[in-house]
């Protein structure tokens, strides 16, 4: 059982971007110190002030553009925690560039990365780089190919869509043999089938799907696992919310103007990104952008966080793991970005001590 926290390098309000990093880090020292199994780094690109809100839709700042060099970073800060991407946007990157750092931080956490990758399912940041988002899925599937190529093959060559190469030889190899463990993002209704049948494992979260619709989701990606003839029944990491405190009211109090604001916002990017040139299943966006946009704090608390006590949070996610079946859960600590640095602290360190213990 996997348990570990993620990470999206928020900077609150009035906060500077050197004082975003120190907080980070301080983060990572404290789930290196507790025990947690691993810490996951989001990859968010344009994601400045909202003052207004500027042509790439950005809203809650985060400094974590570059997730490979603050995973490169943190391996260097620790020496048991593994370190995962969740998920690094492939098609955003060159895969043989993408190929040579993720290889390299791999031996500089001598065999402690996990890598985690994804197409995104909003078109702001590919608007960024200019690249045009109904490429994606193609230029995702290709990426990865070229990955898997340059980790397992001494020499090879490609010809491709988007990318050739003739007899190239890409250095260094992975630590870890044949490649650092992989694990896609499913946020999508047709992405969930189509990752059980290549048999990757998945990251999965509560932000656009609710309990039920999950829990239907993954019996689609765990029986298109199974006929594709893969051993198991699949593996499932969980993203959520979580905040513990010492008693009940502190835990709702604290991190609720910061939650409700994160989900008002996801609202208004699932509404942005629903139609938008190359985006699929646009009736599935609208739907997820019209019921996020009304739903309550109470809502929340009952389908999509874990919030409360050491026993409750505990209760909750024990709950969630037997239902879901998962294989783990990693935690989101400051959803919004917008709850306090010492309350920040203060909980993940509740979860670490109270929590995890009655998880194994």
């Amino acid at each position: 059982m996997h348990i570990g926290l993620v990470l999206e390098c928020d900077y609150r309000d009035g906060a500077t971007q050197e004082q975003a990093f120190e907080e980070t880090f301080a983060l990572v020292e404290t789930a290196e110190a507790g025990g947690l199994h691993g810490v996951w780094l989001a990859e968010r690109h344009f994601a400045a002030p909202r003052r207004p809100l500027d042509a790439f839709g950005a809203g809650i700042p985060s400094i974590v553009s570059a997730p490979l060099v603050m995973a490169s970073a943190i391996a260097a800060r620790t020496k048991r925690l593994r370190v995962g991407i969740a998920v690094s946007v492939l098609p955003l990157c060159h895969p043989i560039r993408m190929a040579e750092e993720a290889a390299t931080v791999d031996h500089v956490s001598r065999g402690r990365l996990d890598f985690g990758v994804g197409r995104s399912g909003f078109a702001r940041a590919y608007e960024g780089y200019g690249i045009p988002y109904e490429e994606s899925r193609e230029r995702f599937q290709e990426s990865l190919e070229v990955i898997l190529k340059a980790w397992t093959q001494d020499r090879f060559s490609h010809q491709g869509k988007y990318f050739t190469f003739k007899d190239v030889c890409v250095l260094p190899k992975p630590y870890q043999k044949p490649y650092p463990p992989l694990r896609m993002a499913a946020t999508t209704s047709v992405t969930f089938p189509q990752v059980g049948r290549m048999g990757y494992p998945i990251f999965v979260g509560l932000r656009g799907f609710d309990v039920p619709d999950l829990a239907r989701h993954l019996n689609a990606y765990r029986d298109a696992w199974r006929q594709a003839g893969h051993p198991g029944a699949g593996d499932v990491l969980l993203r959520i919310p979580a905040y513990v405190a010492d008693t009940v009211a502190e835990a709702l109090a604290d991190p609720e103007e910061s939650t409700m604001r994160s989900y008002r916002r996801l609202a208004e990017n699932f509404a942005r990104s629903a139609g938008g040139p190359g985006t699929q299943a646009t009736e599935e966006r609208s739907q997820r952008a019209e019921r996020l946009s009304q739903v309550t704090y109470h809502e929340l608390l009952q389908d999509r966080l874990a919030y409360g006590t050491p026993e409750m949070v505990a209760q909750r996610l024990r709950h969630l793991m037997d239902e879901l079946k998962l294989s783990g859960v990693i935690v989101e600590p400051n959803v919004g970005g917008g709850v306090p640095k010492e309350k920040v602290e203060r909980s993940v360190r509740l979860f670490a001590q109270e929590v995890v213990p009655s998880l194994r």
